[in-house]
């Protein structure tokens, strides 16, 4: 069975909508991470900020672009 990332994507999009519903009223994205994400998704700051920069609900409405799913391949002439 191949893997699929839905369940990660899904957890992306919650972070997401968490951070935009807290920054509405004027909270900060170290205190959310802090108060709020950090207990509840058990993630590193690092990944806290990764998680904010993909485009989780792109890819779960349109799935990822064809050149970034085909893998590289070397050709030999």
């Amino acid at each position: 069975m191949a893997y699929n990332n839905r369940n990660t994507l899904l957890k992306m999009v919650r972070v997401q909508d968490i951070v935009l519903a807290e920054k509405k009223k004027g909270v900060t994205q170290i205190f959310i991470y802090e108060h709020i994400i950090k207990d509840m998704f058990l993630i590193s700051y690092a990944t806290f900020n990764r998680w904010l920069a993909y485009p989780a609900k792109a890819e779960l409405k349109y799935g990822r672009k064809k050149e970034e799913r085909e893998q590289l391949t070397f050709s030999f002439a």
